[in-house]
C-alpha cells in the first residue's frame, strides 16, 4: 500500500470509527455506564492510532490550530495534575479517561473531517439517528411504557428515548434541531431531502416536547428564536424560515394542547410550594458552592462532586443528586477557579471563531444567485445546537453524559475547522519536529486509553457476573473479589463485599466473628481507596458494635458523622450504636435527628427510638418509685 491510499484509508478509517461512536452512544443509554463507554473508548482509541498512521502517510502535511485548541490542550493538561494530585484515583482516572477520549475526538475531527463532504455525512447522521430516537420517546409517552431496551426507566409517563433520563435525551435532541432546520431552510439539498428534513425536524420537536424536560424546552425556545430570527435578516431565507416558524408553531400548539404533560410540568415550575425538583436543585445548588468555596483555587478533584457532597448537603436532602445540575458551577466544584478560568477561555474562543467565520461562510445575497449555503448551514445550525446545551446547562448535566458530551465536542471542532474559510493563519506545517511534537501526546493518550482498556474490561466483565449472582451470596463475594484483584482502587466494589460479609456475619453463623473481621477488612481498603466515603467507616463501627468492641467502634462513628453530618441513614446507625452499647440518653437524640430528617420509611430509627424510650422508662421506674 503506497503512502497516498494509506492516507485515504485512515481518513476514511476515522471517518467511520467517528461515525460508530456518535450512532452508538445515544443508542446505549448515553453511554454513561462503564460497559458502554469502555466500547466508546476502544473506538476512540482507533481513532487515535488512525490519526497517528496519517499524520506519517504523506511527506507533507499541515495541522489545523484554531483559538479553542489551545484551550483543550491546556485543560487537558490540568487534567492530567489534577488526577496524580487528587484525593479518589480511581474517580479521578475515569475522569481523565474521559477527558482524553474527548480531545484525542475533538483533534481528529478537526484535522481529519473537516472536508465539507465529512461535515454533511456527520450532520445528517445526527439528525437521521435522532429521528427514530425521539419517534421512539413519543411512542413510549402515547404509550405509557417505562422500557428502554431491556432495561426499565424511572420515568414513566415521560419520553426517554434510548436515554434513561428524558432530561439527557432533550440535551441530545436539542442539539441537532437547529442542524436539521438549518440545512432545510439554509443548505442545499434536493426536494425529496428537504421533505425528509422537514419530517424530521417535526418529530425531533416532538421528541423534545414529551420529555417534559423544563430545561430542554427552555434551551431549544431560545435556541430557536435567535435561529428564526437570524434568517428573518437575510432576505433569502426570510419566507422559508417565517413558513417553518408558523409550522413548528402550530406543531407545538396542537402537541400542546393534546397533552397535560406540558402544563403540569410548567406548572409545578412555577407554584410556590409545588416545585420539588427545582427546590431540590437549588439546596443541590447551595451544597455545590460550599464545596466549590471551601476548594476554591483547585476544586475538590476531577469526577469527584458526588462523593463529596454527603459532606456538604443540607439537612433537607437526603438523596444522592449524582451531579450538581448545573454544569458551570459542577465544573468550579470538580476544578475549582483553575479549570473554570480554562473552560471559559475555550467558550470564548469558540464563540470568537464562530462570528469571525461567520460573513465567509455566508453567500451574498444576489437574485442571480442561489443563496444556499451548506458551510453557513452547519455553522448557524451547529452554533446554535451548542448554544441550546449551554443554556440547558444552567439547570442539567449533559456534558456529564458521555454521548451528548461527545456531540458537542464533534460540532465545537467542526465550527473551529470553518475558520479555515476566513483565514489561513491557523493552519501550520508540520516539518519533521513539529510531526514529532504532534505524534507525541497522541501516542501518550493512546497509549493509556489502552492500558486502561486492558485493565478495566476485565473488571467490569467480573463486576457484570457479580451483578447476576444472588445478593449477598458467596457467590456473588468471589466475583467481586476477582474484580477487585484486577482493580484495587474501585471502592465501590470494595464497600460491597464488606456488606457482603457483613450482612452474612449478622445472620448469626458460627462463623460469625470471621466473617465480621472479614467484612471489616474490605470496608478498611475501601477507607484507602474513597477515604471520603463515611460509610465504610460507619461499617467498620457496625461489625465492632457485632464484635461488642462498642469503645473501638466510637472514632469510626465519629468520623462517618464528619463525612455525612446530615444523613438520616447515619444518624440512626449511630444511635443504634449507642443503643447497643446501652447509653440509651446518648442514643436518643440521634435516633429522633434521624427521623427528623427522614420521618418515612426509616425503620431503624423508629424501632431503636421505641426501644430507647422503653428501657428509659423502665431505669426510671424504681426512681418513680422512691420518690412516692
Amino acid at each position: 500500500m503506497n503512502r497516498e491510499a494509506l492516507d485515504t484509508f485512515c481518513e476514511r478509517g476515522i471517518l467511520a470509527l467517528v461515525l460508530g461512536i456518535l450512532v452508538f452512544g445515544p443508542l446505549a443509554l448515553g453511554a454513561s455506564r462503564a460497559q458502554e463507554f469502555l466500547v466508546i473508548q476502544a473506538l476512540a482509541l482507533g481513532v487515535a492510532v488512525l490519526w497517528l498512521l496519517r499524520l506519517w502517510a504523506k511527506p507533507q502535511t499541515t495541522l489545523l490550530w484554531p483559538p479553542l485548541a489551545w484551550a483543550v490542550v491546556a485543560f487537558s493538561g490540568y487534567a492530567v495534575v489534577r488526577y496524580l494530585t487528587c484525593d479518589i484515583e480511581y474517580a479521578g482516572r475515569w475522569e481523565l479517561i474521559r477527558i482524553v477520549v474527548y480531545a484525542v475526538l475533538f483533534f481528529a475531527i478537526l484535522n481529519n473531517l473537516h472536508r465539507q463532504e465529512f461535515v454533511q455525512v456527520i450532520a445528517f447522521t445526527l439528525i437521521f439517528l435522532a429521528v427514530p430516537i425521539a419517534a421512539w420517546a413519543v411512542v413510549q409517552y402515547l404509550t405509557g411504557t417505562d422500557r428502554v431496551w431491556w432495561f426499565q426507566t424511572p420515568y414513566k409517563g415521560r419520553g426517554t428515548g434510548t436515554y434513561i433520563c428524558p432530561n439527557h435525551l432533550g440535551g441530545f435532541l436539542e442539539m441537532v434541531l437547529p442542524l436539521a432546520l438549518a440545512w432545510l431552510l439554509v443548505g442545499r439539498a434536493q426536494p425529496v431531502t428537504r421533505v425528509l428534513l422537514a419530517y424530521a425536524a417535526l418529530v425531533i420537536l416532538a421528541g423534545m416536547v414529551v420529555t417534559g424536560s423544563r430545561g430542554t424546552w427552555l434551551g431549544a425556545g431560545l435556541s430557536l428564536i435567535a435561529f428564526f430570527t437570524i434568517l428573518a435578516f437575510h432576505r433569502s431565507y426570510r419566507l422559508p424560515s417565517l413558513a417553518m416558524l408558523a409550522l413548528l408553531l402550530i406543531g407545538g400548539g396542537v402537541a400542546v394542547s393534546k397533552t397535560e404533560l406540558f402544563s403540569e410540568r410548567i406548572q409545578a415550575g412555577v407554584e410556590v410550594g409545588k416545585k420539588p425538583e427545582m427546590d431540590t436543585r437549588v439546596e443541590i445548588w447551595q451544597g455545590t458552592v460550599r464545596m466549590w468555596l471551601d476548594h476554591l483555587w483547585f476544586g475538590v478533584g476531577p469526577g469527584h462532586f458526588d462523593y463529596r457532597f454527603r459532606e456538604y448537603r443540607p439537612p433537607t436532602l437526603q438523596l444522592r443528586p449524582d451531579r450538581a445540575h448545573n454544569e458551570y458551577l459542577n465544573t468550579l466544584a470538580d476544578w475549582g477557579v483553575v479549570g473554570g478560568i480554562i473552560v471559559g477561555a475555550g467558550l470564548i474562543a469558540l464563540v470568537i471563531t464562530t462570528l469571525r467565520t461567520w460573513r465567509h461562510v455566508r453567500r451574498s445575497e444576489n437574485p442571480f444567485k442561489r443563496a444556499q449555503s451548506n458551510k453557513f448551514a452547519f455553522v448557524l445550525g451547529g452554533a446554535l445546537g451548542l448554544f441550546a446545551l449551554l443554556v440547558h446547562s444552567c439547570l442539567d448535566f449533559n456534558l456529564h453524559v458521555p454521548a451528548n458530551a461527545i456531540v458537542a465536542v464533534a460540532l465545537a471542532a467542526l465550527l473551529s475547522s470553518h475558520v479555515r474559510f476566513a483565514t489561513e493563519r491557523f493552519w501550520v506545517r508540520l516539518g519533521a519536529p513539529l510531526r514529532v511534537a504532534v505524534s507525541v501526546p497522541v501516542l501518550a493518550g493512546a497509549v493509556f486509553l489502552g492500558v486502561q482498556q486492558v485493565r478495566l474490561v476485565p473488571e467490569q466483565l467480573w463486576r457484570s457476573r457479580a451483578q447476576g449472582a444472588p445478593i449477598f451470596s458467596d457467590a456473588r463475594a468471589e466475583l467481586l473479589a476477582r474484580a477487585a484483584a484486577v482493580e484495587p482502587n474501585n471502592f465501590e466494589t470494595l464497600y460491597e463485599l464488606g456488606e457482603i460479609y457483613r450482612t452474612q456475619s449478622f445472620e448469626g453463623p458460627t462463623n460469625y466473628m470471621q466473617l465480621a473481621e472479614q467484612a471489616i477488612r474490605w470496608y478498611s481498603r475501601g477507607t484507602n481507596a474513597h477515604p471520603y466515603d463515611g460509610y465504610n467507616f460507619m461499617g467498620i463501627g457496625m461489625c465492632l458494635d457485632w464484635l461488642e468492641r462498642f469503645e473501638e467502634a466510637e472514632p469510626f462513628f465519629a468520623r462517618a458523622n464528619e463525612l455525612d453530618p446530615n444523613g438520616y441513614f447515619m444518624a440512626a446507625q449511630i444511635g443504634r450504636h449507642y443503643a447497643l452499647k446501652g447509653e440509651y440518653a446518648a442514643a436518643r437524640p440521634w435516633l429522633e435527628r434521624s427521623l427528623r430528617l427522614q420521618g418515612k420509611d426509616n425503620p431503624i430509627a423508629a424501632s431503636y427510638l421505641q426501644l430507647v424510650q422503653e428501657r428509659m422508662l423502665e431505669a426510671a421506674r424504681p426512681h418513680l418509685g422512691t420518690s412516692r
